[in-house]
């Protein structure tokens, strides 16, 4: 018998229709998959019986691990990986047109978004990306410009994914409860990304870093730490007594563009 582990955030996912609604969020047939945090296998059971070309699942806890490796040891599609998501370079294990889903640990959830889009090679080979995430983090990471939900997280995420749908998942649906509710989002990855013309992603986290560490104190002194007053005045439309978050996500991106200029 396998018991959660609440140091690695383990909640397994015992819902089947929860399951299968996740996994009709798109077609898996004959498409390769990716799957993080499989756990026990609860939607690797659900998405092998929807025949997928090939199936990589990707699982940190060394016991879990090997039994999925029981399980499935007579499955030739399904390769596995006893790694920690944050420290393996997962990027060159994704073929191409692939689908990753995950239901991840609420801990390291928006660490694991953020790595996926700050991969070195856009557009990448994933086309559709479907995670569980605990609902405040969905909120953040969807929050739109002029809500209270806005920040470097979205500004980040709306850089390179679009989200096309959402659904809240009770949390009834897990063993052992957990004490918040999730959210299923499912991602697809912008292509006409480079029209904006930052050129490492990385500074784009590096800006809204700065930016959003005081995000109730106006930009003026946090703008300090990057340009000096003649550079800040290159940025168009920009008034130094706003707030973080009255800055458009376009804005960012300009701002970040002149940072890699200069």
């Amino acid at each position: 018998m396998i018991f959660p582990k609440k140091s690695l955030g383990q909640n397994f996912l015992i819902d089947l229709n929860i399951i299968k609604k996740i996994i009709h969020t798109t077609k898996i047939s004959n498409k390769n998959i990716l799957e993080i945090g499989p756990g026990k296998g609860a939607l690797t059971d659900e998405i092998i019986k929807n025949n997928p070309k090939s199936l990589t699942l990707i699982e940190k806890d060394h016991s879990l691990s090997k039994n999925l490796e029981l399980k499935y040891k007579k499955n030739k599609k399904v390769k596995i990986y006893c790694k920690d998501i944050l420290d393996f370079n997962f990027e060159n294990k994704i073929k191409s047109n692939s689908i990753i889903f995950g239901n991840l640990p609420y801990n390291i959830s928006s660490q694991i978004l953020a790595k996926i889009i700050k991969f070195k090679i856009w557009p990448p080979k994933f086309n559709s990306i479907i995670f569980m995430f605990q609902k405040e983090v969905a909120d953040k990471i969807s929050g739109k410009y002029k809500t209270s939900k806005y920040g470097r997280l979205s500004i980040l995420t709306n850089y390179r994914l679009k989200i096309i749908n959402r659904f809240n998942v009770s949390a009834n649906c897990f063993f052992p409860k957990p004490k918040v509710e999730s959210v299923i989002l499912h991602f697809t990855p912008k292509i006409n990304v480079t029209e904006t013309k930052i050129k490492n992603i990385e500074n784009l986290e590096k800006i809204t870093n700065i930016f959003f560490s005081n995000k109730r104190k106006m930009i003026n002194k946090n703008i300090k730490k990057i340009f000096n007053s003649k550079q800040s005045k290159l940025i168009k439309n920009l008034n130094l007594q706003s707030r973080p978050s009255d800055l458009s996500p376009a804005q960012y991106y300009e701002i970040t563009a002149l940072f890699e200029k200069i």
